[in-house]
């Protein structure tokens, strides 16, 4: 496997939409996998994984989990359906992260992440509780395989994440920080948000986007090809930089339309370069 460099240029992307060689082919030199709920991970998987990161002699850095029946369209719609906090899917979601740390270190990689959902600011509230007790059993899981817990940053502020993340109290738990979703929740200045929780940072997203319009509440903001949104791309990598980050970038574009998703990310690919 080749030398990563500090702040390398890696790349999200998704098994089954996406291929590694594809990955490459942009100028990634690294990335974290995606892993929708829906995709069996038995032997076969594992082995097609194995094979094909061989192949391409590239590293894996992360693996991520999504859960079935997660929907992104608005904040209530996150609310009710992302991550840990919808009581009716823990249990399951709990197992499939169990799952996911197992395939993850079937392919050798130390660090899991996924959208944990959002976290209440009261930490006496039930959805808290119940959501801290999830999170230090799949830490405690998570460790049998010398692996982190990242998760992601947005649906909360930063004090208020950096909060519970101390209250878990497990010395595998961080953050996998994406500028974009501090804007696009409307959380927050994501390099205000990175000087509280740099310390606590395992792994970067490289994605932007716009606030939220001001008149629409439940609105999410809208993403856009990266240095063309509010993060100031140029302030967050010289922000990485300052709180001692020397981890992979890995750039994240999320849209439908496939072919360009991969001209913006072969776009962002050069952009980082030249800020890294």
């Amino acid at each position: 496997m080749p030398v990563l460099r500090e702040l390398e240029v890696g790349a999200m992307f998704w098994a089954v939409r996406d291929t590694v060689a594809r990955m490459k082919s942009l100028g990634a030199r690294c990335g974290q996998l995606g892993i929708a709920g829906d995709v069996k991970l038995d032997a076969a998987c594992v082995q097609h994984w194995k094979d094909e990161l061989a192949r391409e002699d590239f590293p894996l850095v992360t693996v991520f989990a999504a859960y079935i029946g997660e929907n992104y369209a608005d904040i209530p719609t996150v609310e009710r359906t992302v991550g840990f906090i919808p009581p009716a899917t823990r249990e399951e979601r709990e197992a499939r992260t169990i799952e996911i740390s197992d395939f993850a270190a079937a392919l050798g990689v130390n660090s899991i992440a996924c959208h944990i959902g959002f976290v209440p600011a009261d930490d006496a509230h039930p959805d808290y509780v119940a959501v801290r007790a999830m999170v230090r059993r799949i830490c405690d899981h998570a460790k049998k395989h010398g692996q982190t817990f990242a998760l992601e940053t947005g649906q909360e502020p930063a004090t208020t994440l950096l909060h519970f993340l101390n209250d878990v109290g497990r010395d595998n738990i961080g953050i996998n920080f994406d500028p974009a979703n501090m804007i696009l929740y409307g959380t927050g200045d994501p390099i205000e948000a990175l000087g509280v929780l740099g310390s606590r940072v395992i792994s970067v997203h490289a994605k932007d986007g716009d606030w939220p319009p001001k008149d629409v509440a439940t609105a999410l903001g809208t993403e856009r090809p990266l240095g063309q949104g509010s993060v100031g791309m140029d302030r967050f990598v010289a922000k990485l930089k300052e709180v001692g980050y020397k981890g992979p970038m890995n750039i994240e574009r999320e849209i439908e339309d496939l072919e360009q998703r991969y001209a913006d990310m072969a776009m962002a690919v050069k952009l980082l370069e030249g800020l890294r």
